[in-house]
């Protein structure tokens, strides 16, 4: 029987040819009683060359699409269950195509496509191919608006994102939805959100390349925290010193393990988040005082300032005579009201300046 196949009952031959347990007759309670049957016996089909299978679950999605929402709901997710759990994760990219071909060809504010997008996430990840699925956030904040989903299921479609891009090493764009989905709680049910929060927090400690932590205490899932232990780290590391993590691990060692936080990288972290902090306050920084606020030996002050310029988060010289630091610009490792508060005293001056300029160039020239 030639591809592809126009309807219920050439379907269900060709499946009933390839093996499976199906009747060749059509059912009386309709098509979507006839898709039940056929989407229930098309594993065989699976085992198929790429193309063959192609098009067949391409037939089966064609007839899914007639059929009136309501009805296609529960098929559809029957669908997704298969071809996500096909024979312990076999041929990803095959289930990953199809899945695709079931997304695009749904209507854009369909409901249901809230089922066939997660198990596109779930395949991807399997095979480390979430760079083939738009994740961007926008898009998803778009798809939760138009499917409008409930609070359950946004937060399961955002926690899957954010466990796939994870798993693929995309720890930037995994944070900003980690962010997304703790912010998207609320008073009432902020306290539900605990694992979400505490995973969020040793998530972007563990990153190294995540140096700024204050947003996070913002959000009510982590305030949830405040007096346990996590809390009292995750503090540390937004606005104190080397010397207070130092003390925090000689009583919270066991904490600290339990969290698979490595002990070294915390120290290396800390030195340079302490450092920031000198470098907003002090434009010039003598060896001794890092030797002894960073605790390291003279010989290793050249190799640390390096490191941390080329974080970005510091710029600075050393100057070797005078055995000390230059600093140019330092990032605030918080941004409160005293930040606000100098952010606007410098646009003002620099309007100020700006004003006398222009006053300067008038009186030179009285045409201007």
């Amino acid at each position: 029987r030639g591809l592809p196949l126009s309807n219920a009952s050439e379907l269900r031959a060709y499946l009933k040819a390839k093996g499976a347990e199906i009747s060749e007759e059509n059912s009386e309670g309709g098509l979507h009683l006839d898709l039940a049957q056929i989407i229930e016996a098309s594993d065989v089909c699976l085992k198929d060359d790429d193309k063959e299978v192609e098009s067949v679950m391409n037939s089966i999605v064609s007839l899914l699409l007639i059929l009136e929402a309501e009805k296609q709901e529960t098929l559809i997710e029957n669908l997704c269950e298969k071809l996500v759990k096909f024979r312990e994760g076999e041929r990803p990219s095959l289930r990953m195509q199809l899945l695709s071909n079931l997304f695009y060809g749904m209507d854009e504010s369909a409901p249901v496509r809230y089922t066939v997008y997660c198990s596109l996430i779930k395949v991807a990840a399997t095979c480390n191919a979430i760079a083939f699925i738009p994740t961007d956030l926008d898009q998803v904040r778009k798809w939760i608006t138009d499917w409008n989903l409930n609070t359950e299921k946004k937060h399961t479609l955002l926690r899957l994102v954010y466990e796939a891009l994870v798993d693929c090493k995309k720890s930037e764009a995994a944070a900003k939805v980690m962010v997304e989905l703790l912010g998207s709680y609320t008073e009432d049910n902020a306290s539900q959100a605990r694992v979400d929060a505490h995973r969020c927090i040793v998530r972007a400690l563990k990153d190294p390349n995540t140096f700024l932590f204050d947003h996070l205490l913002a959000l009510k899932p982590v305030r949830f925290l405040e007096g346990e232990l996590i809390h009292d780290l995750l503090t540390i590391f937004v606005s104190a010193k080397l010397a207070a993590y130092v003390k925090f691990y000689q009583s919270n060692k066991d904490f600290i393990d339990s969290l698979g936080l490595n002990h070294e990288q915390n120290m290396a972290k800390m030195r340079l988040l302490t450092f920031m902090g000198m470098a907003v306050e002090f434009k010039e920084i003598s060896f001794d005082t890092m030797q002894q606020e960073l605790q390291i030996e003279a010989d290793e002050v050249e190799a640390f300032v390096i490191d941390a310029v080329r974080t970005k988060m510091v710029y600075c010289k050393i100057d070797q005579t005078q055995r000390k630091v230059v600093v140019s610009h330092s990032t605030h490792r918080t941004f409160g009201k005293q930040q606000w508060q100098q952010l606007y005293d410098s646009l003002s001056s620099w309007k100020g300046s700006l004003a006398t300029v222009k006053t300067s160039l008038q009186t030179l020239s009285p045409s201007a």
